[in-house]
């Protein structure tokens, strides 16, 4: 007994073509699934590595990946313009991010994320021990700002209360001349006071690519399955 196969060449050629496709992309999301995982061990040891001091110079190494990278700045805030990023907590409750210029021994201006407030303690005057003023030492995570969505609101400049992390907005509304396009988000370390809290950084690095990759390799084995299939139920494909 011998397996006998009379495959359409039209169909064959369409169906190899076509698993060809989706094997070739579930092998880009097996490369992908690779370069993500490569990411996330970076950004955790950037994370978990010695600050890098940036007061004297304002730069990170060239050889550093920048975005989560631990630094150190030394120098004094200038509370007089912090402003107040609106977000959402994880109740659902309004809450606020605290964004104060910092000005660094080193001459440089720095945007620090020092954390988050609730609205009752919005206003500096509920929250005077922790407005620092004086010589300071900043430690916290370098961050590069998203870009804003399409559907952001516009800012409110006059409660200095902004819906995105617009840099350059905020540079231009108070007058700065920040060193780098970024900010630095503040590390857990305690505050006076206890506002605003900072250790808010959160690495939101969605790693899905593995069940893509499952997807596409499973789309592939249907599609070559159904091809086995219809040959058999014409009886081009059988036992003989």
């Amino acid at each position: 007994m011998a397996l006998r196969f009379r495959p359409y060449p039209g169909f064959t050629i369409a169906t190899l073509i076509a698993a060809a496709m989706l094997i070739a992309l579930g092998v880009w999301q097996v490369q992908r699934l690779h370069w993500k995982l490569r990411l996330i061990e970076s950004i955790s040891q950037h994370m978990h590595s010695k600050p890098v001091d940036m007061t004297e110079t304002g730069m990170l190494p060239e050889e550093i990946y920048t975005q989560y990278s631990h630094v150190r700045i030394r120098g004094h805030f200038d509370n007089a313009k912090e402003v107040y990023l609106f977000t959402i907590g994880l109740e659902g409750e309004p809450v606020y991010h605290v964004l104060t210029p910092f000005h660094s021994d080193g001459g440089n201006i720095f945007l620090i994320d020092r954390g988050m407030v609730d609205i009752e303690h919005l206003d500096p005057s509920t929250r005077r021990a922790g407005q620092i003023e004086g010589e300071t030492q900043i430690t916290g995570f370098w961050r590069w700002p998203d870009a804003l969505g399409y559907f952001t609101p516009h800012p409110d400049p006059a409660h200095r209360i902004w819906y995105g992390r617009d840099l350059s907005a905020i540079e231009k509304f108070d007058k700065l001349k920040l060193h780098q396009p970024g900010l630095v988000e503040a590390d857990a370390t305690p505050i006076p006071g206890g506002w605003p809290k900072g250790g808010q950084t959160v690495v939101d690095l969605p790693n899905n690519h593995l069940s893509y990759a499952i997807t596409w390799f499973g789309l592939a084995a249907g599609l070559i399955g159904v091809y086995l299939a219809y040959h058999m139920s014409k009886g081009r494909l059988r036992w003989a």
